[in-house]
Protein backbone atom coordinates (compact mmCIF):
# COMPACT_ATOMS: atom_id res chain seq x y z
CA UNK A 1 0.00 0.00 0.00
CA UNK A 2 3.21 2.08 0.48
CA UNK A 3 2.91 2.65 -3.15
CA UNK A 4 -0.30 3.63 -3.65
CA UNK A 5 -1.01 7.35 -2.92
CA UNK A 6 -4.24 8.59 -1.15
CA UNK A 7 -6.56 8.81 -4.02
CA UNK A 8 -5.69 5.58 -5.37
CA UNK A 9 -6.59 4.09 -1.80
CA UNK A 10 -9.68 5.48 -2.07
CA UNK A 11 -10.51 4.37 -5.48
CA UNK A 12 -10.04 0.69 -4.55
CA UNK A 13 -12.14 1.57 -1.37
CA UNK A 14 -15.28 2.74 -3.45
CA UNK A 15 -14.70 -0.15 -5.79
CA UNK A 16 -14.87 -2.52 -2.90
CA UNK A 17 -17.86 -0.48 -1.64
CA UNK A 18 -19.41 -0.14 -4.27
CA UNK A 19 -20.00 -4.12 -4.35
CA UNK A 20 -21.30 -6.49 -1.51
CA UNK A 21 -20.21 -9.57 -2.92
CA UNK A 22 -16.60 -8.37 -3.31
CA UNK A 23 -16.48 -6.84 0.30
CA UNK A 24 -18.08 -10.17 1.07
CA UNK A 25 -15.59 -12.16 -0.77
CA UNK A 26 -12.09 -10.14 0.49
CA UNK A 27 -13.94 -10.64 3.99
CA UNK A 28 -14.20 -14.12 3.80
CA UNK A 29 -10.50 -14.25 3.29
CA UNK A 30 -9.68 -12.19 6.27
CA UNK A 31 -7.24 -14.85 8.28
CA UNK A 32 -7.91 -17.73 5.66
CA UNK A 33 -7.27 -19.36 2.35
CA UNK A 34 -10.41 -20.53 0.79
CA UNK A 35 -11.53 -22.16 -2.41
CA UNK A 36 -14.94 -20.30 -4.13
CA UNK A 37 -16.85 -22.93 -3.41
CA UNK A 38 -15.92 -22.32 0.48
CA UNK A 39 -16.66 -18.24 -0.10
CA UNK A 40 -19.86 -19.24 -1.60
CA UNK A 41 -21.17 -21.69 1.22
CA UNK A 42 -19.91 -18.88 4.14
CA UNK A 43 -21.78 -15.91 2.41
CA UNK A 44 -24.63 -17.32 0.49
CA UNK A 45 -23.56 -15.97 -2.76
CA UNK A 46 -23.68 -17.68 -5.66
CA UNK A 47 -20.09 -19.47 -6.67
CA UNK A 48 -20.47 -17.57 -10.16
CA UNK A 49 -20.76 -14.40 -8.61
CA UNK A 50 -18.08 -15.10 -6.06
CA UNK A 51 -15.53 -16.42 -9.19
CA UNK A 52 -16.03 -12.97 -10.80
CA UNK A 53 -15.34 -11.16 -7.63
CA UNK A 54 -12.76 -12.84 -7.10
CA UNK A 55 -11.21 -11.93 -10.72
CA UNK A 56 -11.88 -8.31 -9.74
CA UNK A 57 -9.79 -8.14 -6.47
CA UNK A 58 -7.41 -10.43 -8.40
CA UNK A 59 -7.13 -7.66 -10.94
CA UNK A 60 -6.78 -5.09 -8.51
CA UNK A 61 -4.27 -7.22 -6.42
CA UNK A 62 -6.14 -7.61 -3.42
CA UNK A 63 -6.44 -11.09 -3.70
CA UNK A 64 -3.98 -13.89 -5.25
CA UNK A 65 -4.47 -17.64 -6.08
CA UNK A 66 -2.09 -19.81 -4.55
CA UNK A 67 -2.23 -22.48 -7.31
CA UNK A 68 -3.56 -20.94 -10.75
CA UNK A 69 -3.19 -24.07 -12.12
CA UNK A 70 -5.10 -25.80 -10.92
CA UNK A 71 -8.54 -26.87 -12.67
CA UNK A 72 -10.28 -27.62 -9.95
CA UNK A 73 -9.83 -26.43 -6.51
CA UNK A 74 -8.31 -23.16 -6.66
CA UNK A 75 -6.90 -21.61 -3.43
CA UNK A 76 -7.20 -17.84 -2.69
CA UNK A 77 -6.09 -15.51 -0.17
CA UNK A 78 -5.46 -11.87 1.02
CA UNK A 79 -2.51 -10.09 -0.65
CA UNK A 80 -1.04 -7.86 1.88
CA UNK A 81 -2.62 -4.76 0.43
CA UNK A 82 -5.79 -6.63 0.18
CA UNK A 83 -5.60 -7.16 3.94
CA UNK A 84 -5.34 -3.59 4.48
CA UNK A 85 -7.58 -2.32 2.48
CA UNK A 86 -10.43 -4.45 4.18
CA UNK A 87 -8.91 -3.07 7.66
CA UNK A 88 -9.30 1.03 6.45
CA UNK A 89 -13.52 -0.36 5.58
CA UNK A 90 -13.61 -2.33 8.68
CA UNK A 91 -12.43 0.40 11.07
CA UNK A 92 -14.11 3.47 9.06
CA UNK A 93 -17.23 2.17 8.38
Amino acid sequence: MDTLNEDEIWAIIGFIKVSQTRYQTLKALENEYLMPTEISKRTNIRTTQISNALHDLKEKNLVVCRNEDARKGRIYQHTELGSKILKLIDNNG
